[in-house]
């Protein structure tokens, strides 16, 4: 049994569910001077919850009327294709790796305006896949068919996709999970995201 849920869409009058509109609106209110259509969407360590955030805040940005796309580039521990109950049989990694055509790995979910890449095939070196010309020309392509481009990549202290990752989006939001996160370690991570040059749009508190 998936314990992950999509709460935007399962049970939207929840206060849960309230917290990722206004999640929607105060991202909306970060960007006013400078838009950010590519947001990267990262935690300080494994277990923080932002999967769960990434398909929340796209469910609830596609349900104001907005074209939405999540790409799961976490492409070692992927879960967007669980939370939307879609097969990971081609994503990220076969347009990489494999010179797919992106056309055929953007999949419809159940939610109108809300589509999704999954990871797609296990890969031997996603840290080297990340910072090929051809993940940055995939990002491009991504946003091109969309509003809004949410990226979903591995932890900032766990790999060094994120930062790489962080360069070639608009904007970065980096989870925190009460009880779990140490201030030590979130300082860590946004030094990091400073070093790629990223910038951070904010935090999100999870729990």
């Amino acid at each position: 049994m998936n314990n992950l849920a999509i709460l935007a869409q399962e049970d939207p009058m929840s206060p849960a569910a309230e917290a990722f509109r206004m999640l929607r609106t105060n991202l909306r209110f970060s960007s006013i001077d400078k838009p950010s259509k590519t947001i990267l969407v990262t935690s300080v360590g494994p277990g923080e919850g932002k999967s769960e955030i990434i398909a929340n805040l796209g469910a609830v940005i596609a349900q104001a009327g907005a074209q939405v796309i999540i790409a799961d580039f976490d492409l070692r521990f992927p879960e967007q294709h669980k939370l939307f109950g879609l097969a990971n049989e081609a994503g990220v990694t076969n347009v990489l790796a494999i010179r797919a055509e992106v056309g055929r790995v953007v999949r419809m979910t159940s939610i109108p305006n809300l589509l999704l890449v999954t990871a797609g095939i296990s890969a031997p070196n996603p840290s080297e896949l990340v910072q090929t010309q051809r993940a940055r020309e995939l990002l491009d392509q991504l946003a091109d068919m969309c509003d809004f481009l949410l990226l979903d990549v591995p932890p900032l202290l766990t790999r060094a996709d994120a930062a790489v990752l962080s360069s070639m989006a608009d904007g970065v939001i980096m989870v925190v999970r009460t009880g779990r996160t140490k201030i030590e370690a979130a300082l860590e991570a946004k030094n990091r995201l400073g070093q790629a040059g990223a910038r951070i749009l904010g935090t999100v508190l999870n729990d």
